[in-house]
């Protein structure tokens, strides 16, 4: 089983890819004209954006190739290494301490309403085959301190139910990236103090440990082996963020670094043509690609980084969006896979409407239904900042914020398968990638 091919711990049917984006949570916004040495790198910022909103769409249509046309995972991961690595100024340990604290309130909120929703649903981890006995119970630990993989039922209701009866699977798949970003955080203070005193065996470390774990050479079993290989995967990102902070990447020429990344790219898409997986070239069942591709892309990202204090000509009518996604990353990348599936019995109402009871009506809702579902989810992301976001300013310590997208105004502070047929939605995955729990 490849890293991308589990949900967060168990059989490895039905698979969850990878994935990961990244949500780091980020600090509030500085006013402009501030260096980004002293506030927010809006180009990182930017990357973050895409990255999340990546995520999204790929866990909606499920496109193959959104994994090779951006990394998500790996550029998420990346900007997270950065910004610790400014943190780390301080002491480590109140560094992890306020990682840990920004990261657990978010996390408590979306499992009281997914474990309230399974228990409804009929489950018992006591009895679960999966999970069952009193590791099932100690399993639930995860879904209040990720150290590990939380259980979940992979069967849950009735295919004819409001919901498809796996939407447990795909509701809890993001967790993972809490796990890997966890224990990256507990890591980072040895990382960052190898780095700088071996930096490029440390960078490079992680991308031998996947060629070891990740290809099948050695095969660590269960959750722990899962563990294992992504830390590997997405270790050498991770420290990328280091490189970057310190400075390392930009004392490399522009053209060594951008020919070295376009090699190690070219390796990982070599890799990835002779160890394709069940949805063809979907980097995520593919760890060495995986790796190797996200290591040479971040480079070139980071590498090209100019370091904008403020968004600059057409980029500029974003800076709301990308403001406000920064500032609720943890909300947005937690509830967007349920929010994907809550998109389905909305849609399935349009079916009972007066004037969609002919064949031709029903035809067109069909075909256009992935569209319907991508136009709906981002409302309901948006109904998700404003219910749950203001947990990310308390976890953080900030004013709370309804909708923190750099406006100041009254009550707002700066900061910055295929579903078709009537009801087939629930027999069939919810979106072409919602069942991977990876970005």
């Amino acid at each position: 089983m490849t890293t991308h091919e589990y949900a967060a711990g168990a059989t490895p049917t039905p698979p969850l890819g990878a994935p990961r984006a990244v949500a780091e949570p980020a600090a509030d916004q500085k006013p402009e004209g501030r260096k980004p040495d002293g506030g927010r790198d809006r180009y990182l910022d930017l990357l973050r954006s895409i990255a999340l909103v990546r995520v999204v769409v790929y866990h909606l249509f499920g496109w193959a190739w959104l994994t090779v046309a951006f990394p998500s995972m790996g550029v998420m991961f990346a900007l997270a290494g950065s910004l610790m690595a400014r943190s780390l100024s301080r002491p480590a340990w109140g560094v992890i301490r306020g990682r840990v604290r920004r990261l657990l309130p978010p996390l408590w909120a979306f499992s009281v309403v997914a474990l309230t929703l399974m228990f409804a649903g009929g489950w018992n981890p006591v009895k679960d085959p999966d999970h069952g006995g009193t590791w099932g119970v100690v399993d639930l630990i995860n879904y209040v301190i990720p150290i590990g993989a939380p259980p979940f039922p992979w069967h849950i209701g009735f295919k004819s139910g409001l919901l498809e009866d796996t939407w447990a699977v795909q509701a809890t798949g993001p967790l993972w990236y809490l796990r890997a970003y966890l224990w990256f955080v507990v890591a980072s203070p040895l990382l960052l103090w190898a780095f700088r005193r071996v930096p490029w065996a440390t960078l490079l470390a992680p991308l031998a440990l996947t060629a070891v774990v990740g290809t099948g050479l050695v095969t660590i079993p269960g959750e722990t082996g899962n563990a294992v290989s992504d830390f590997a995967v997405f270790g050498g990102c991770w420290v990328l963020g280091f490189a970057h902070h310190e400075g390392v990447l930009a004392k490399v020429p522009r053209y060594v670094a951008v020919s070295c990344s376009a090699l190690l790219m070219a390796f990982g898409l070599w890799w990835a043509s002779g160890h394709l997986g069940p949805d063809g070239w979907d980097l995520n069942d593919i760890p060495l690609a995986q790796a190797t591709w996200s290591f040479g892309f971040v480079v070139i990202l980071l590498q090209c980084s100019p370091s904008w204090q403020k968004l600059p000509g057409r980029l500029a009518r974003w800076d709301k969006l990308v403001t406000l996604s920064n500032n609720r990353a943890v909300t947005i990348y937690l509830w967007h896979n349920m929010l994907i599936m809550a998109t389905v019995p909305i849609i399935d109402q349009a079916y009972n409407l007066p004037f969609m009871q002919s064949d031709r009506a029903v035809g067109a809702l069909d075909s256009s239904y992935m569209v319907w579902m991508f136009l709906l989810v981002w409302p309901l992301i948006g109904l998700t900042i404003v219910a749950f976001g203001l947990i990310e300013d308390i976890a953080a310590k900030r004013g709370p914020r309804l909708w923190p997208n750099g406006v100041r105004g009254k009550g707002t502070s700066t900061g910055t398968g295929k579903t078709q047929g009537r009801g087939r939605a629930r027999d069939g995955r919810v979106g072409a990638g919602a069942h991977r729990g990876r970005g």
